[in-house]
């Protein structure tokens, strides 16, 4: 089970790529992936049907009793061939549905496959809290494959509709599993929750909690409404999340629990209502929809409120029909959202309106609609005819007054999904007088053939009753009752005559509609709980607008001082008011300490004095470093180190970023205020100290530190306590921190980037070609190119000639006044160093100061003096790499290298000792967190690289196409010929070129 998940997600993170390869045909291999699932549970059918169940068991988090568990029975092994066979379908269906020049196909083939993989785990898992995270996981990729055509307004309209409806739904139910673990005899087991429930009144809670997540996700009521506004994305999604696969998750929980669970006096009714109500609602809005894919939106939520009533309902009967049904209606819906989006993709359009004579013109299309709608509708030989028998004989043999309830409420859904049925065959292949001949546009085997299997299939099963029973009743079988049947054949009783009664009925609704239609016209019209939706959605966007309005004032100064100002209040009024300040201090060791404090301080005071931005940064930089000489006093010298490095990194972004501030803050602060803003620093200085000595002196145990480095040595192989704890004991907090620094990365890069932000890296070796010039979109004209190339191929730089060599690749590109001949020769003595320094810190970081942290710093550090030397055209031939590509990578690698201990047997993120005797080279001793580690250098060099390409590159793209510096590539030198003379318009002051005039090409 566990390397199918993996399946899916390492295809889902190559799709994208492939399909840029292999385009839309890629599709076909796809299909393998989810078809590897269903091939899986078919290969263990024998097994679960024996009661021989497969189950993997990976401990996740020991201590908190959490693991990684799957468990392959009858309800998951159903689920696992109907999200297998039918997403496997569906994706052959795509290789012809998308053009081959359909947009963003990478992304939806990588959503989709992992979408199958989410459903697999979902349905496959035995914890309550990773079925929970499956659970978000499909939401959110759905709310992606939902929101497929972004470019649209109802797209992105349903899919933000989708998300928070079932994301509210999803904690709901997290909730409840909560409280189900918790509460006494629970647990976090599905299985032992159903063989052994718990009992007490928190539990009648839990389950309404847990309900509420299984009714938002199968859109019963009140929340059936996101379902149909769904319909906005590609017919493929509809097919597979909204008739076989997401909206089947509901369905699946309510069968789940309900043998543990259908007893609950709260459940029962809550199913009868909810999915009885439904049932009637989506069939009564089938009725009156003129496209297609709505009128089978709207069946699929009356069929889903049918399903959900029969699995939970409490019975065996009542739970092997449902089964059947669900089973059915994955078949028969799939392939009819499949037939609509044929016929939109042949013909145009989805308004049966404008439809006539297809039946003629798509003969096998019309015949695999036919045998889909007959196993809606429940005509023999079908599977829905069988379950819908099954569905009618529970309930006439279920006493009181639910069994009755039940019994008409399904009754009158089968005769309104009869009539819409009709209009369903009617509207979309039936000769309609006065309506153009519509003639199909395009034909495609391929396109035809998932819809034609899948309804096939329907009927096919439908000829096998007892072979589907008794591959149903282990399931079946843990629900109380009468034990029900599955037939073809039940004999002449009430079920059959009730049968009769709802074709005769549906078919007179559907001779009727056009009276039915004027009906439900003139009825009144109300918005529902879609309106309700909106009105909250308006209300609470109103009110975040107001208390935005109220609290953002725009002034940092502000936000800051009452953060700070709670936080002395609250957690120094604490310590004051309980009296558990320590009483014997001891403020230094040595009287170095008190200097370098006093230098700090004193630093922090003038920084918050100065008036120009610069010396503020400066001055912020020197508190800094006097922090990491505090580190190294008391004998830390792997936190000293980061702490330079960091300081340093630091100053670069903000020296890059006042490049486009003034040079002098905006005013000079009155002295009231500056006098309160220094008070109130001191104060929370003072308070932070207060609180670190509170902490420290309220311990009562032994210190982890007195065996800390025992165990670091023991447990993760390595002497450098700090770093063992980053890469292994506390590896999770660094996972978290380098997803951090990829975010604030991509945040850097969005509020900078004017243009694409994968364009083409700004190389000197590239401007030999001028044309690269435009495809750049920079501002060097074809003279500079001209005269770069002449320059380049006799090795000169930029300025007079014969002046020196040439130290950096990119120098010729860089404006004389931007120059510095002794930066450079130092640029190029200390860059490789610092590399190979950098990498010396990755690999000795275990055993000796370092890690990867430090030592992308310093790699980073080595970027940032070639950019500095040389200009942004120094800094791409330095690292001619995107630098998502890096940050990527080293998220995946540190990600890859925590996963791998699964497939093992070990624990995530677990580290082990490699030891061999390599002769006369020594001996090898490799800890495995090594490539952990690398990912973390990774990161960290992609996060200066995109620092460094956004507040440095880009800014000084932007400044050059505004005429504010000097560009890069220079053209006034005295080799230019007459032909490459530059203009006169160009700016006084420095020489490049001159701000383009409206008109001119920038």
């Amino acid at each position: 089970m566990l390397q199918l998940l993996i399946l899916h997600l390492v295809v889902a993170v190559v799709a994208p790529a492939c399909m840029r390869l292999w385009g839309r045909r890629f599709f076909l291999v796809l299909a393998l992936v989810p078809a590897s699932a269903a091939a899986w549970a078919a290969a263990h059918g024998s097994a679960v049907l024996r009661g021989d169940h497969p189950v993997v068991d990976v401990s996740w988090v020991p201590a908190l009793d959490l693991h990684l568990t799957f468990r392959l029975d009858t309800l998951s092994w159903l689920m696992v061939l109907l999200v297998g066979g039918v997403g496997a379908l569906v994706l052959v269906y795509c290789a012809a549905y998308f053009s081959a020049t359909a947009q963003g196909l990478g992304r939806f083939a990588g959503v989709f496959v992992a979408f199958a993989g989410s459903m697999l785990g979902l349905v496959t898992t035995d914890n309550t809290l990773l079925l929970y995270v499956f659970w978000e996981l499909t939401t959110i990729t759905s709310f992606l494959l939902i929101g497929h055509y972004h470019d649209r307004q109802s797209s992105r309209r349903a899919a933000v509709q989708a998300l928070v409806l079932t994301t509210f739904g999803g904690l709901a139910m997290l909730a409840g599993f909560i409280a189900l673990g918790e509460v006494e005899g629970g647990s976090y087991s599905l299985s032992e929750l159903v063989a052994s429930p718990p009992g007490g009144a928190i539990v009648e809670v839990a389950v309404a909690l847990v309900l509420l997540g299984a009714v938002t996700k199968s859109a019963l009521l009140p929340f059936h409404f996101w379902l149909p506004s769904a319909m906005a994305a590609p017919t493929p999604v509809s097919a597979y999340l909204h008739a076989a696969a997401m909206v089947k998750a509901g369905v699946y929980l309510v069968a789940r629990l309900a043998p543990g669970f259908a007893d609950v006096p709260l459940w029962r009714w809550a199913v009868l209502l909810l999915g009885g109500g439904t049932l009637l609602l989506g069939g009564y809005r089938s009725l009156r929809q003129h496209d297609l894919k709505l009128l089978l939106a709207f069946g699929t939520v009356s069929q889903l409120g049918f399903i959900i009533l029969l699995v939970g309902f409490g019975t065996r009967a009542a739970a092997l029909a449902g089964l059947g049904l669900l089973a059915a209606h994955a078949m028969f819906k799939a392939s009819l959202f499949l037939v609509v989006g044929t016929i939109d993709w042949s013909v145009g359009t989805r308004d049966l309106r404008e439809l006539t004579g297809l039946a003629r013109r798509m003969p096998l299309t019309a015949a695999s609609a036919a045998l889909a709608t007959a196993s809606m509708v429940g005509l023999p030989v079908t599977l829905g005819y069988v379950a819908k028998e099954a569905a009618l004989e529970s309930m006439l043999h279920t006493p009181g007054g639910l069994g009755a309830a039940a019994l008409v409420l399904i009754v009158l859904g089968s005769i309104l999904t009869f009539a819409y049925g009709m209009r369903f065959m009617w509207g979309a292949f039936a000769s309609k007088p006065g309506v153009e001949l519509s003639s199909a546009q395009r034909t495609s085997r391929l396109i035809v053939t998932p819809a034609a299997v899948l309804a096939v299939a329907g009927v096919v099963v439908g000829f096998l009753p007892g072979g589907v029973e008794r591959v149903l009743a282990p399931h079946a079988d843990g629900y109380p009752g009468e034990p029900g049947h599955l037939t073809l054949w039940g004999g002449f009783g009430p079920a059959l005559y009730l049968t009769l009664l709802v074709v005769a009925v549906g078919v007179v609704l559907f001779l009727w509609r056009a009276p039915v239609e004027r009906l439900q016209g003139a009825l009144w019209e109300f918005d529902g709980a879609a309106g309700v939706y909106r009105r909250i959605i308006r209300g609470t966007e109103r009110f975040a607008a107001d208390v935005t309005a109220v609290t953002q004032r725009g002034s940092l100064p502000a936000y800051l001082s009452i953060i700070l100002t709670v936080t002395v209040v609250l957690a120094g009024g604490a310590a004051i008011a309980f009296g558990i300040l320590p009483t014997d201090v001891r403020l230094w060791d040595n009287g170095v300490q008190a200097a370098v404090v006093a230098f700090v301080a004193l630093a922090a005071l003038l920084a918050a004095r100065a008036r120009r931005r610069l010396k503020a940064v400066l001055l912020l930089g020197v508190s800094g470093y006097g922090i990491a000489l505090l580190y190294e006093i008391h004998g830390a010298p792997d936190l000293a180190l980061t702490q330079v490095l960091v300081e340093t990194i630091t100053l670069v972004v903000f020296i890059l970023v006042l490049r486009r501030l003034p040079a002098y803050f905006s005013n000079r602060p009155l002295a009231a205020s500056r006098w309160w803003r220094a008070a109130l620093g001191a104060i929370v200085g003072l308070t932070a100290a207060g609180l670190t000595m509170v902490a420290a002196g309220s311990r009562i145990h032994v210190p982890v530190s007195v065996d800390f480095a025992k165990e670091a040595y023991e447990y993760g192989y390595g002497r450098n306590v700090v770093n063992v704890t980053l890469v292994d004991i506390r590896a999770w907090d660094t996972m978290g921190e380098i997803s951090v620094l990829l975010a604030a990365a991509t945040g850097v890069a969005s509020l900078i980037f004017l243009r694409a932000r994968a364009i083409k890296i700004d190389r000197a070796t590239k401007l030999s070609d001028p044309r690269q010039a435009r495809v750049w979109e920079t501002p060097v004209p074809d003279r500079n190119v001209s005269l770069y190339r002449r320059m380049t191929e006799r090795g000169e730089e930029a300025g007079p000639a014969g002046r020196g060599r040439q130290w950096l690749s990119a120098i010729p590109t860089l404006a004389p006044q931007r120059r510095s001949v002794i930066f450079e020769v130092g640029t190029r003595l200390v860059f490789h160093t610092m590399v190979i320094f950098s990498l010396y810190l990755l690999f000795a970081g275990h055993n000796q100061p370092g890690g990867g942290f430090a030592g992308g710093l310093v790699a980073g550090i080595a970027l940032t003096v070639r950019y500095l030397a040389g200009g942004r055209y120094e800094l791409g031939e330095a690292l001619p790499v995107q630098a998502g590509w890096i940050l990527g990578s080293g998220l995946f690698l540190s990600a890859g290298a925590g996963a791998i201990p699964l497939l093992f047997g070990g624990d995530v993120l677990q580290s082990a000792l490699i030891e061999a005797d390599l002769g006369p080279m020594g001996e090898l001793k490799l800890v495995t967190t090594i490539f952990f580690d690398v990912g973390v250098y990774l990161v960290v060099v992609g996060l200066v690289l995109d620092i460094l390409r956004t507040l440095g590159a880009e800014v000084d793209r932007q400044g050059e196409r505004e005429g504010d510096v000097a560009p890069d590539v220079p053209f006034d030198s005295p080799e230019v010929t007459s032909d490459d003379a530059a203009p006169e318009a160009a700016p006084a002051g420095w020489v490049g070129n001159p701000r383009p005039t409206d008109g001119e090409p920038r």
